[in-house]
């Protein structure tokens, strides 16, 4: 399963950047990459997605501008660049992976669940001062 990592508190106005470590990367198979989160009392919403070329990105409407994703497939890894943190973008952010036979858009990642998701165990953002 994904390893995420890099979160931790920030004070409003902060940046942070969050990875994902996936050994389901394979030369095999095409990986989408999203993030999503849970904040405290709220349903689970994806912040961002990733298609396997890295050529498709989505983003949720109140993080674009703010937050960038990238991925490195030598290193089989996934990144999270968030700036301008607000407090609303508190939660446990989730790294998930999506493995198939071919590439799917950034947006179906995002918008389309799938039992070929592999979830990490989340990492804590929180904004605060």
């Amino acid at each position: 399963h994904p390893v995420e990592s890099g979160g931790g508190l920030v004070q409003p106005g902060g940046s942070l950047r969050l990875s994902c470590a996936a050994s389901e990367f394979t030369a095999r198979y095409y990986t989408a990459i999203g993030w999503f989160r849970r904040a405290p009392g709220k349903e689970r919403e994806a912040v961002s997605c990733i298609s396997h070329s890295g050529n498709s990105t989505y983003y949720l409407d109140s993080v674009k501008d703010r937050f960038t994703i990238s991925r490195d497939n030598a290193k089989n890894t996934g990144y999270l660049q968030m700036n301008s943190l607000k407090s609303e973008d508190t939660a446990v952010y989730y790294c998930v992976v999506r493995i198939g036979l071919w590439e799917i858009t950034a947006q179906e990642m995002c918008v389309l669940t799938s039992g070929d998701d592999y979830w990490g165990r989340g990492t804590q953002v929180t904004v605060s001062s």
